[in-house]
């Protein structure tokens, strides 16, 4: 049995799954991701701190302008549409018998959009946006109709995007609802991430299923511990599954 018959195998099989993704299931929507070749941390900004460095609550707070002229040109995509990817996964709730529950690193939305009805994002999401003052809910045309810092139009606070940045911690509550649908998981599909980052990478030792499924492009240090590894572009993978499970 090939690696995608057994993937399809383990899918069918299967009651509870969870789509665990990182920032490669976005790549084909035209948003990079951060580490490779072409990643956010390696293309050439306009200013002197590096990415990891801007996208920080401290650099928020101290330098609350150049946060954003780096947030609007590199984290934010708003006419990303889903992929193949995207929507494969959310066709999978078509399936009988099946709950599909995606944990995703990614803020972009792409996988709600795609029609999941249940994702937990570790990271927030770009969609959200609160006033620091009096947390006022605002949408994302509230950081891109203005070229500076946004503010709140009933207090005048800053308006700060409802992401997780480095320093800050996940969500409580997103964090629990993720861990209870990775443990209740008949199988396990970890897709687009080099599970470098903590805490979110720490979320696989809450799997102790028989399909562990690792699909990305680059080996990754868990892989060891797979019981399926493919190491491709997902949007390959599912080209050739999609026939056999629809």
């Amino acid at each position: 049995m090939d690696v995608y018959s057994k993937l399809a195998d383990f899918i069918k099989s299967s009651k509870k799954i969870t789509v665990f993704t990182g920032a490669g299931i976005s790549c084909a929507s035209g948003i990079p991701d951060f580490r490779s070749e072409d990643g956010v941390y390696n293309q050439k900004n306009d200013s002197s701190y590096r990415p990891e460095e801007i996208i920080s609550h401290s650099f928020f707070l101290n330098h609350t302008k150049e946060f954003y002229d780096f947030y609007r040109k590199k984290m934010v995509y708003p006419n990303a549409k889903p992929n193949k990817a995207h929507l494969f996964f959310a066709k999978l709730e078509s399936l009988p018998d099946k709950q599909i529950t995606v944990v995703t690193q990614n803020i972009d939305g792409l996988h709600q959009k795609g029609g999941n009805k249940i994702v937990y994002e570790l990271h927030g999401s770009v969609e959200r946006n609160y006033c620091t003052s009096c947390n006022r809910f605002y949408g994302l045309d509230a950081i891109l109709k203005t070229d500076s810092v946004p503010k709140c139009t009933v207090c005048g606070g800053i308006i700060k995007p409802d992401v997780v940045l480095y320093e800050e911690p996940l969500d409580e509550s997103t964090w629990k609802k993720a861990v209870n649908a990775i443990s209740d998981s008949d199988c396990m599909i970890i897709v687009g991430t080099s599970l470098t980052v903590y805490p979110a990478a720490s979320f696989v030792q809450y799997y102790t299923g028989k399909k562990l499924v690792l699909i990305n492009k680059q080996r990754t240090d868990f892989d060891p511990i797979a019981n399926l590894v493919i190491n491709e572009d997902v949007i390959s993978v599912v080209e050739k599954i999609e026939s056999v499970l629809f």
